[in-house]
This record gives structure tokens, C-alpha cells and sequence, in this order.
């Protein structure tokens, strides 16, 4: 009886979760798409854009250590809820000083900072507690169902934001953020964080005999010997690097070089929400994936291929609805394969870290992760000023598809998955028994 009551409230947590996460996602990227227009507005000026950038990436990067070892410390619950509602007062805060004395730089880049900051200790500490929230066998649905909200939210609020703005006024985007947070905040509030796996700490009095310096070297010494996610960590670490290929050359080369018209470029952009949405889904109702990294070596290799392929209109010129409609394919099949690289590898970790330390090595893994992009952006964005696009694609598709291939070679995933390994040995048996 006790089990079922459990299995229900999971159930509650899942959909509780998704709704929770779609509707902060979808006040917070609203705001992000109104922000965005009104500094370029305001300035005209890129270096304004990138500052604000980089509030949002520099205080998680270096925050990022520190937040793992608070939330393995701490109730998760807690720094849940603290974020959510420090978010909703930033808002609110700069909601009272645009309506008293006029939106600034300062105070955007201010509030933005703190976003960061509430930000990445939310998403580190809901990510830190799936498996309390959601049973075992579900953990791969609660993964899909998280990056369905992220799809959704991504895909309705450029759409929101560019029928609201020019029509009314900054504090309206501002007032949807605080209406969305707010609701997040009592979402949350209901969940119990702790229903299938104690917190390994005492809340009630906050202690732990460990400095925080103590535990953030725990977090590191733990990582240093799980091999698997260490292979997957150095992985990702370079294909977040190769990334800047793309992240820096798609909009370049479609809008620069190809004369993408912009509304047609959104079209593009679109289609990469889709594919993940539908790939999303898809992954919510399927079995769990049996061989998490061998599905995840072959996605990325995927999107070796697909980055490669942004190349192909500049080396064999088409129509200009041809090359809409390739674009418009290519893209859907990047979100795809963007979802069939992460999911299972995220139901892996979800499965295979200790609890006690979820918090610090999913932060050591978001540190790194990032820590890479902006030097890949800066590297490549030189790189297209000196060589032709289509050879820089090919040349970063190429080395993210072989240094794929040398880091996840076979031997390295039947450590991981040796049922692969004992699958082969029984084929080859029944063969030999079937020529006899």
C-alpha cells in the first residue's frame, strides 16, 4: 500500500516537474527575448549584447564548484525554493527601479548576473534530486519530460516575445517573469524531494564535519574514479569546443553568405526546437535505452555528420527553396539528435552517481562543459574572418567524428556495457553450433 502511495506521488512529481520547469523556462526565455531587443535597440551596439552574455555565463562558471558542494550540503528542497523566489525578487526588484527611475545597462546587467547565479543553483539541485522525486524505472520519462518543457518553452517564446514587443511596454515582460516565477515557486513547494532516497546530511542543524574546501576535493576525487563518465566528461568537453563550428557558422554563413531571409532563418531555428520536442517524446514513451553510451557515441556522431552538411550549399549552389528546405531538415535533425546524445546519458549519470554526490560532480560537469564555449566562439570567430566557412565546418565535423571514434572505440564501451561483449560471444557460439 505504502509503495503504491509512493508510485503516486512520483507520478504527481513527474508531470509536477515538467509543468514546473515549462512555465519558469517560458517567463524566463520571454524576458531573455525582450531584454535582448531592447539593449540592441537601446545601444545599437554588439559589445552591449556580448556584455550582457557574459553575466549569464561568467558567474556560473565560476560559481558552478561551489553551488555543487551547497546543494550535496544542504537540503535541495531549500535551494529549490531560495532561488526560485531570490529570482522572483530580482525581478521584482527591477520591475520597481524601471518603473521609478528608467530601465539602464546597470541594472539589466545586475539582474542578470543574479539570474545566473539562482539559475544554475536551481538546475543543479533539481538535477541533483531526480532520483528522489521519481522512481527508477521512470527516470528516463522525468529526463525526456524535462527536455519537452525546454522544447516547448523554446519554441512559444519567440513567439510570445515578438507578438508582445513594440506593443507593450518592458514592465509587461518583466510582470510575466514574476507571474511565472511565482507559480513555480508553489509548484515546488509541493514536491518532496526526499521521497525515494534520503538527503544524506542533517538538514535540521546544517552541519558536516567537512569544510566546503573538503568537499568540493571529495567531489573531484569521486569523479577521478568513475572511468566511464570521466571518457564522457572529455568527450563532451571537446565537442562543446568543435560546437563553436557551428554556434558561430550557422548564422554567419546562412544570413551572410547564403542571404537567408531573417523569417526564414526563424523557420530554421524552429524546426531544431521540433526535432527535440518530438525526439522528446518520443523518449518519454519508449522502454529505457539499454546501452546508454553506444547510442550516445552514434548521435554525436550524427552531428558530426549534420554539422559537416551546413557546408554543402556552399559548395554546390542551390535553389533558394531548396536550400530553405535542406536547412529546414538539417535542423530538425540537429534537435533530434541533440536529445538521443543527452537523454540516455543523463538517465546514465541520474543512475550511476551516489546521491551524497550528485551535487558536486553534475556542477563539475556543467563547469567544464562551459568552461570551453567561450573560447571556441572567440577561436572560431577569427577562424571565419581568415578561411572559408564550408573548410571549417568540414575540418571540425571531421575531428568531432574521429575523436569521437578514438575516445569511445569499442573496447571502452564494452567496459561500460560488457553485455555488448558477452552478446557477441553467444552469437558466435550459436554460429559455431549451427555449422556443426
Amino acid at each position: 500500500m505504502e509503495e503504491s502511495l509512493k508510485l503516486k506521488r512520483a507520478t504527481y512529481h513527474l508531470y509536477t516537474f515538467m509543468i514546473s520547469k515549462l512555465i519558469s523556462t517560458f517567463g524566463s526565455q520571454v524576458y531573455a527575448f525582450a531584454i535582448s531587443f531592447y539593449i540592441l535597440q537601446l545601444t545599437g551596439s554588439a559589445t552591449s549584447f556580448a556584455t550582457n552574455l557574459l553575466c549569464n555565463f561568467l558567474p556560473r562558471t565560476l560559481a558552478g564548484p561551489f553551488a555543487g558542494a551547497i546543494t550535496d550540503r544542504y537540503s535541495r528542497k531549500k535551494i529549490v525554493i531560495f532561488s526560485q523566489i531570490a529570482t522572483t525578487l530580482a525581478i521584482i526588484g527591477l520591475l520597481i527601479y524601471t518603473l521609478t527611475s528608467g530601465l539602464s545597462l546597470i541594472a539589466i546587467y545586475t539582474t542578470t548576473s543574479i539570474l545566473s547565479l539562482t539559475s544554475m543553483f536551481s538546475g543543479i539541485a533539481f538535477t541533483s534530486s531526480i532520483t528522489g522525486l521519481i522512481d527508477q524505472a521512470r527516470i528516463q520519462k522525468a529526463m525526456a519530460m524535462n527536455q519537452m518543457a525546454i522544447s516547448f518553452a523554446a519554441i512559444g517564446s519567440p513567439a510570445v516575445g515578438g507578438l508582445l514587443y513594440g506593443t507593450v511596454p518592458i514592465p509587461v515582460f518583466l510582470v510575466i517573469f514574476i507571474v511565472a516565477s511565482v507559480i513555480a515557486v508553489i509548484l515546488e513547494a509541493t514536491m518532496n524531494f526526499r521521497l525515494f532516497s534520503a538527503e544524506k546530511i542533517n538538514v535540521e542543524e546544517g552541519e558536516k564535519k567537512e569544510s566546503m574546501w573538503q568537499s568540493m576535493k571529495a567531489g573531484l576525487s569521486y569523479l577521478r574514479f568513475q572511468k566511464t563518465i570521466m571518457v564522457m566528461l572529455w568527450i563532451s568537453l571537446l565537442i562543446n569546443f568543435l560546437f563553436g563550428a557551428y554556434e558561430v557558422g550557422y548564422s554567419y554563413i546562412l544570413i551572410e553568405n547564403l542571404k537567408i531571409k531573417s523569417q526564414h532563418f526563424g523557420f530554421t531555428q524552429g524546426a531544431f526546437s521540433l526535432g527535440m520536442l518530438l525526439m522528446s517524446i518520443y523518449f518519454s514513451a519508449r522502454k529505457e535505452v539499454k546501452f546508454p553510451v553506444l547510442v550516445s557515441k552514434r548521435g554525436i556522431i550524427g552531428l558530426g555528420a549534420v554539422m559537416g552538411s551546413i557546408s554543402l550549399p556552399l559548395l554546390w549552389p542551390m535553389s533558394y527553396w531548396m536550400m530553405f528546405t535542406y536547412y529546414m531538415l538539417l535542423m530538425f535533425s540537429f534537435g533530434s539528435l541533440i536529445i538521443i546524445v543527452n537523454t540516455p546519458l543523463q538517465v546514465m549519470l541520474q543512475k550511476t552517481i551516489d546521491d551524497e554526490f550528485k551535487g558536486r560532480v553534475f556542477s563539475i560537469i556543467e563547469t567544464m562543459a562551459m568552461a570551453l564555449i567561450p573560447l571556441g566562439m572567440v577561436i572560431y570567430g577569427v577562424l571565419y574572418d581568415i578561411f572559408p566557412g564550408e573548410l571549417i565546418l568540414l575540418l571540425s565535423a571531421g575531428m568531432l567524428i574521429v575523436i569521437t571514434l578514438i575516445m569511445a572505440r569499442p573496447s571502452v564501451i564494452r567496459k561500460v556495457h560488457p553485455e555488448i561483449g558477452e552478446k557477441k560471444g553467444r552469437r558466435v557460439v550459436e554460429a559455431g553450433s549451427v555449422a556443426r
